[in-house]
């Protein structure tokens, strides 16, 4: 007789795990876009680069929207009985913050663009009219604030991929088992 295997770790949501992913892949293509539509070296795909940056922004800030809402409506997977207290704590504090930062990221660069009198051609193309005046003080602290949040989400953004490779190659856990996309048939 073979002893007992243990349990499967538990997973998230098969919806939880798509928004993940779907969020992370709009973050990773928006922030090199974000800096090459302010390089000088982008210079003649400026106009179309900065097309695309406040396309994507309109969309991740509906995901990240509703992210939140399918977060506050399902309770995640508990953590594994391995994880210390300080890691459980470092981990909630960590998702806390990047979902901060990601609001803060899209509304601030919304309010950039609306407020800077500048039109977001994805949602003229739907018919959709913009939920703000024109303003542009608060266009110029947004754009600010937007720049500032960008350096800070891509630090939070590291700290998170380092912590999944240190309990990947580490920990050897299977923690990344939890939020691994939901693909293959294995979701």
């Amino acid at each position: 007789m073979s002893p007992p295997q243990p349990s499967p770790m538990p997973r998230h949501h098969p919806i939880t795990r798509l928004f993940h992913w779907v969020i992370a892949a709009l973050v990773f293509v928006m922030i090199p876009v974000g800096i090459a539509m302010t390089s000088e070296g982008f210079a003649e795909l400026r106009n179309q680069l900065f097309i695309l940056h406040k396309g994507l922004g309109t969309v991740l800030l509906v995901l990240v929207a509703l992210r939140i809402l399918w977060r506050l409506l399902h309770k995640p997977p508990p953590p594994p009985p391995t994880m210390s207290l300080l890691q459980r704590r470092l981990a909630g504090l960590t998702h806390g913050f990047l979902y901060v930062l990601l609001v803060v990221m899209t509304v601030t660069g919304y309010v950039r663009v609306v407020g800077g009198g500048f039109p977001i051609e994805l949602l003229d193309r739907f018919g959709i009219p913009t939920l703000l005046p024109e303003m542009p003080v608060w266009a110029d602290r947004m754009s600010v604030l937007h720049k500032f949040t960008a350096y800070l989400l891509t630090g939070a953004i590291a700290a998170h991929i380092a912590a999944a490779v240190h309990h990947a190659l580490f920990e050897k856990d299977g923690i990344m088992s939890r939020i691994w996309p939901p693909v293959g048939g294995r979701g």
